[in-house]
């Protein structure tokens, strides 16, 4: 399948690269940098964000 031919893969896998991004700033950790990592892994990113328990520290 060829991005070109469904530009909504696309839109999608930019879409899920902007929520990682987001996830990942609420997790304290490099929003910039979990999304380029979004970019080439994809749902694989979103599963080692979901997974990872480094969280906001206690108040």
């Amino acid at each position: 399948m060829d991005v070109m031919q469904n530009p909504q893969y696309a839109v999608g896998w930019g879409t899920l690269a902007l929520i990682n991004a987001g996830l990942a700033q609420g997790k304290n950790l490099n929003g910039l940098t979990w999304f380029v990592v979004s970019l080439l892994l994809g749902p694989i990113a979103t599963f080692l964000l979901v997974i990872s328990s480094r969280g906001k520290a206690p108040a």
